[in-house]
């Protein structure tokens, strides 16, 4: 084994990670707005980004392929919405799509993860660092993809407990 494929083992071994090492880019899907956030090579940090405003699957297929590659991302987590009771519904079947259809177009890894009440953490963090009204608006959907990515950082991507469908 070459140093640079052991010094990636190492790497994989460190963030916890079964998937090939690198920063992943989460995407929090929702219907005007889409959060985005990314972590270092580590996964150690997660950094939102700046939202999408929502247009077409084109406008967003275009978008985060450019993130991908701006970033050099990995994989892909996208955020699962799920009822409070773990139940699906037409936004989860949406985000499903979604999901499928960027695994046929970006050709990296994609991941489902429970978004449960991520917005209401971000609502919550934002506003606990005295932010305006308005600068909660713009960051809020970010700021929820950042604990999407957290929560599958923590999680030790265990693909096991992802519903990939």
């Amino acid at each position: 084994m070459t140093e640079l494929a052991e010094n990636e083992q190492v790497k994989a071994l460190l963030a916890g990670s079964t998937e090939p090492p690198g920063r992943l880019l989460a995407i929090d899907l929702g219907v005007k707005r889409i959060g985005v956030a990314v972590c270092d090579e580590l996964r150690i940090s997660v950094t939102p980004l700046d939202m999408i405003e929502r247009r077409s699957w084109k406008d967003l297929l275009r978008r985060v392929s450019a993130l991908v590659e701006t970033y050099d991302a990995k994989g892909l987590v996208i955020g699962l919405p799920l009822s409070l009771d773990g139940e699906e519904g037409q936004a989860s079947r949406d985000a499903r799509t979604i999901a499928d259809k960027f695994r046929l177009s970006i050709r990296i890894p994609v991941h489902l993860q429970d978004e449960r009440l991520t917005t209401f953490a971000a609502k919550s963090a934002l506003k606990s660092q005295g932010r305006s009204e308005n600068e909660i608006q713009r960051a809020v959907d970010s700021e929820a993809a950042a604990i999407i990515l957290r929560d599958f950082i923590t999680s030790n991507a265990d693909h096991s407990k992802v519903n990939h469908r």
